[in-house]
């Protein structure tokens, strides 16, 4: 049960209102984490704003993703790893990518390497050696990826943290557990 009810789009009026009405328009439904986020719509515009800025990203949707599970596995986030497997799964990643991603790793070798980077950021709360950053560039991701890796995992760190306080029911696909 979730510890911070989500709110319902139709009874909710103001700046929440319009957000989860924006939200609905561009994917067609509104999942239950931003329902919740709506209690703050302060809250709820950071992850837009942060989450919309990658519209004109170096980085791919499908490498935000792999980064996405990476960070969410790490962070031991169910929701997320959930959501992310499923939206991952819609970009066309495979199964085996996104059971990669999870691990924090990649099949491409430069994938693999900002995967990996982003995993080690998060596990070591942005801490990474001289060595991990020489081998992300090493593998041929440039200072404006790497920039954009530490912005994604802020953003899924957020979103994680977030499903940790609030509990929002998983309304996607459940992931399977690691093999």
């Amino acid at each position: 049960m979730s510890r911070i009810q989500p709110l319902d789009p139709e009874k909710v009026q103001g700046p929440a209102r319009e957000l989860l009405d924006t939200i609905k328009a561009k994917s067609g439904r509104v999942p239950n984490i931003f329902k919740t986020m709506a209690h703050s719509p302060t809250a709820l515009r950071a992850y837009l704003g942060l989450s919309g800025a990658f519209a004109d990203a170096t980085l791919s949707p499908a490498v935000r993703e792999q980064i996405a599970l990476a960070v969410g596995e790490d962070n031991q986030c169910q929701y997320c790893v959930s959501a992310h497997a499923a939206i991952g799964k819609s970009m066309g990643l495979t199964p085996e990518e996104i059971q990669k991603s999870r691990q924090g790793r990649a099949s491409d070798p430069k994938t693999n390497a900002m995967v990996a980077f982003a995993q080690k950021l998060s596990a070591n709360r942005g801490n990474v050696t001289d060595q991990e950053l020489a081998e992300v560039r090493k593998a041929g991701c440039s200072d404006e990826e790497i920039m954009e890796a530490i912005a994604a995992v802020a953003l899924n760190i957020f979103t994680n943290y977030f499903n940790h306080v609030a509990d929002p029911a998983i309304d996607f696909p459940q992931a399977p557990p690691l093999q």
